[in-house]
């Protein structure tokens, strides 16, 4: 059966394919403390077209798990490079960067669970009650301070919108009420496979 068209910004299931094997390769290259291969090579080898979709500049988190709990999650929130190379270089910082974690061994490799969230651009909204729970991400800044939560974050936590802004202004080092005046929000959505 054909897969249906995706619209212009939707990634098909061959570059979600394709992208997840970038991520997996460069974690697994960190853990052993290798130089990733280059993503373009990757495609060519396996003969991957590389798309507008795949070399446009797009946000994109690669978010480890291990047996459940949270193992590393590092991303750009804007499209600062192609998102082929934002899922490579995120693949490889959420293996060894994240300062939350240890570096993750080689022989944990087997037991994590990998997650890409590809990101719409980011959008400004004029009231926080703009927040949809689980389908938009969140970027609040205040006093110079800024955390970010995908749009994920707040259902597996099983959290509401107070309760969620609450715990991203706790992130951004504010008191958890400080969302409630002088904050400003950004949204942004995601595929996430």
């Amino acid at each position: 059966m054909l897969e249906p068209a995706p619209r212009l910004d939707q990634l098909t299931g061959q570059e979600k394919t394709f992208l997840r094997e970038v991520a997996q390769v460069a974690v697994a290259a960190a853990a052993r403390q290798q130089d990733p291969p280059d993503p373009r090579e990757m495609a060519r080898l396996r003969d991957v077209e590389l798309t507008a979709r795949l070399t446009t500049k797009r946000g994109a988190f690669v978010t480890l798990h291990q047996r459940g709990q949270l193992r590393g999650c590092i991303g750009y929130i804007e499209g600062v490079v192609p998102l082929i190379d934002a899922v490579a270089r995120n693949g490889r910082a959420a293996a060894c960067e994240d300062p939350r974690f240890q570096p993750v061994s080689p022989d944990e490799l087997a037991s994590l669970d990998l997650e890409i969230s590809a990101l719409t651009p980011l959008r400004t909204i004029a009231r926080p009650e703009e927040i949809v729970i689980g389908r938009h991400g969140v970027l609040l800044t205040k006093q110079g301070r800024k955390a970010v939560f995908l749009p994920q974050v707040a259902p597996e936590q099983g959290w509401d919108l107070t309760t969620t802004l609450g715990h991203l202004a706790l992130k951004a080092g504010l008191g958890p009420g400080d969302w409630q005046e002088g904050a400003r929000f950004q949204v942004f959505e995601a595929e996430v496979f």
